[in-house]
């Protein structure tokens, strides 16, 4: 048995059967969209209280090397959806839709589209400094898979929710490494990062980015400012950057880092920029995704261990580790003074 495994059991075994109760609830919408697969990959999806959701090239091949289509992609958001659902709740989403798959072109979009089948939901959502937009806002199954079904591989939301989006409920930090530098170099920054942390006496919970990273998640308290979200994230990764000059960086400028150093991002805070959401699929070969880890697991694993195949399995297995590690919330008041 692996470490990892051990792991695994022992933080999961309440969690596991709260999971499978809540994913008894879309197991009947994974089923439609096996069946649509066997019967050429277009059709409509039954979701209940009357929604339907047309879709189509279900058989379209997404991850040509994990050998993954459209269709596994919505099976398996529908599959997470009960615990996915819950961290995108109110937020809007930035969607980065890859039409003809990972190895087609790709485009962002910020705005919704003009008309969105019902039941999907979009807001007019207004922040200082952007211009006002209707925006597609996560939270249910049907506004979820209908991303899916434009293209969309990972969800992508703001930090906030609406209305209020001019408050952060956490602050991220993206662990991104240079093009020389290995994985075990970023799980040194994130335990450096975590150090810092705990010296400021804040907490954070872990996962993985699904591509070469991490993500250093700060849950914060109710009607925290957007702008004091960047600066705790600044604050770490300066400190982190000055204890580590030569493994972590800060450098904007991609060119004048250190191809073996890992960039501390604490700029993805700034309004508009977005990362992949917690269970959020990646545009990637393995067709991984952006995985909730305890601290413990952080030396064991790699980014692309956890993909749409096998991450249903481990929140049955483990829980959902990211809701029950946000609702611990940090107070910036006394550091902000």
């Amino acid at each position: 048995m692996t470490v990892r495994r051990k792991i695994a059991r022992k933080a999961g075994r309440p969690g596991a059967k709260r999971a499978t109760r809540r994913g008894a609830a879309t197991l009947d919408v994974v089923r439609q969209v096996a069946d649509l697969c066997a019967d050429g990959g277009s059709g409509a999806l039954d979701l209940g209280a009357g929604l339907t959701l047309n879709v189509s090239n279900l058989d379209k091949m997404f991850f040509p090397k994990a050998r993954a289509t459209k269709g596994d992609l919505m099976a398996y958001y529908a599959a997470v959806a009960p615990v996915l659902l819950p961290a995108l709740r109110d937020r809007p989403l930035v969607l980065r839709r890859f039409p003809n798959g990972i190895k087609g072109e790709a485009f962002y979009q910020q705005k919704a589209p003009p008309s969105p089948p019902r039941g999907v939901r979009t807001e007019v959502v207004e922040d200082e400094g952007l211009e006002p937009q209707r925006r597609l806002i996560g939270g249910d199954l049907m506004t979820l898979l209908y991303t899916i079904q434009l293209g969309a591989i990972s969800t992508d939301p703001w930090h906030s929710r609406v209305p209020e989006v001019q408050y952060a409920d956490y602050s991220i930090i993206d662990l991104d490494p240079g093009p020389t530098a290995k994985f075990q170099r970023v799980v040194d920054v994130a335990h450096w990062v975590r150090e810092a942390l705990e010296a400021m006496k804040l907490h954070a919970v872990l996962k993985t980015s699904g591509s070469t990273g991490v993500h250093i998640v700060i849950p914060l308290c109710e009607g925290t400012p957007n702008e004091g979200a960047r600066i705790v994230a600044q604050m770490v990764a300066h400190r982190v950057a000055e204890e580590h000059p030569k493994q972590a960086t800060i450098t904007r400028k991609v060119a004048a880092r250190a191809n073996s150093a890992v960039y501390v991002d604490y700029l993805q805070n700034i309004r508009g920029k977005t990362v992949a959401s917690v269970y959020a699929a990646r545009a990637r070969p393995e067709a991984s995704v952006s995985t909730p880890i305890t601290w413990e697991e952080l030396d064991q694993v790699h980014p692309t261990d956890f993909t749409i195949r096998n991450v249903p399995q481990r929140i049955r297995d483990v829980g959902d580790l990211w809701a029950k590690g946000m609702k611990k919330k940090n107070d910036l008041r006394r550091l902000l003074r």
